[in-house]
């Protein structure tokens, strides 16, 4: 942790992002099955589940294709976010517009289809700025190949059965290993 000092001189401690310590109880292939073992531990009354952790595992960065862009889909992209902008803005106005000097339901309007206009032509020039480099469009995403779960190593043994896991596993990482390892005489890197 370390100490930052604030805008009047207070401290606060900030904690930087580590890797949960404990044993791992179980690995599973999805998300969805780690968070169904979470799960089945939070409704045993009495489990501390705060003790539990889900990690990602190779954690892999995933682009998915989702269309094609076309001069249209530029323009309609641009158009729906032009929009919520206008509304927003033009709402935003309004309310903290006095009433003497508000102008009504048309200034709303007024300003959505400012939003709308800006968005279709800011959506039509970033096509044209980016097309023949990227003509589709996509959805990046970051993924792990499998997840683990990490509990206290007090309470593993109670995890493994209520989850009916049998085994030992390893206790989790508690910091990335060096980079310059040497191999174990007569065996191969792990």
């Amino acid at each position: 942790m370390t100490n930052t000092q604030g805008l009047f001189g207070g401290g606060r401690q900030v904690a930087f992002p580590s890797l949960p310590t404990g044993e791992v109880i179980a690995t599973y292939a999805t998300y969805q099955e780690a968070q169904a073992a979470v799960d089945k531990l939070a409704e045993n009354e009495g489990f501390p589940v705060q003790t539990a952790a889900i990690v990602g595992n190779d954690m892999k960065s995933v682009e998915r294709v989702t269309g094609r862009l076309s001069w249209g889909r530029a323009a309609g992209a641009g158009a729906a976010s032009g929009l919520w902008l206008g509304l927003l803005f033009g709402l935003v106005t309004s309310i903290f517009t006095p009433a003497q000097y508000n102008p009504g339901t048309g200034y709303l309007f007024g300003a959505v289809l400012l939003g709308l206009a800006f968005g279709i032509v800011f959506g039509l020039i970033s096509y044209a700025i980016s097309r023949r480099r990227r003509d589709f469009s996509s959805v990046m995403q970051v993924v792990a190949s499998t997840y683990s779960l990490v509990v206290d190593p007090q309470v593993a043994n109670r995890a493994r059965n209520l989850l009916g896991v049998t085994g030992t596993a390893a206790p989790a990482p508690t910091s990335a290993p060096a980079a310059a390892e040497e191999p174990p005489v007569g065996g191969t890197p792990a």
